[in-house]
């Protein structure tokens, strides 16, 4: 049985885990440097259950399968009422639909919320897949960034997505 809950500080190994396989084998993260269980405390103080920024995750059997996260998307005050999102699965568990729920449960839990306008998704490409969930959800493609990005010696671009909250 799954089970769809805010995030604790406890579940950071987990988290640093399943993020880490797509920091080391994927183009799906920019991050290069696999992070740390003590790394990912200090990322989880931005979250809160009923705030902005949030952060989900899905448990299955004790164990964590995925997160998804609302995040700030740009440090300058303006940019306030737009979050960044993303969901990551357990890698093996792609497929399965838990991406799209647990994802659909935080877009769900932050809509409506006074302070935020619009939900943004930045997606690596080729990522057919990610582009297809973020459709499914309500996204709209608004833009593109041509090869913004370099990693495994290749140039990678990247697909702006938006959602009206």
């Amino acid at each position: 049985m799954q089970d769809t809950r805010p995030g604790r500080l406890e579940d950071m190994a987990a988290i640093a885990d399943i993020y880490n396989h797509y920091i080391l084998n994927t183009t799906i993260t920019f991050e290069t440097e696999a992070v740390s269980e003590e790394d990912r405390h200090i990322w989880f103080q931005q979250f809160s259950e009923n705030g902005p920024h949030r952060i989900l995750v899905i448990e299955e059997a004790g164990g964590i399968m995925g997160f998804a996260t609302s995040v700030r998307y740009h440090q300058r005050a303006a940019y306030y009422p737009s979050v960044m999102t993303s969901v990551y699965v357990r890698d093996g568990h792609a497929g399965k639909g838990i991406g799209g729920g647990l994802y659909s449960g935080l877009l769900n839990s932050i809509a409506g919320h006074p302070d935020l306008h619009r939900a943004y998704a930045l997606i690596s490409l080729p990522n057919l897949v990610s582009i297809k969930l973020h459709e499914k959800l309500g996204f709209k493609k608004v833009g593109m960034l041509n090869e913004a990005g370099r990693k495994f010696d290749r140039f990678i671009s990247v697909q702006i997505m938006e959602k009206a909250l």
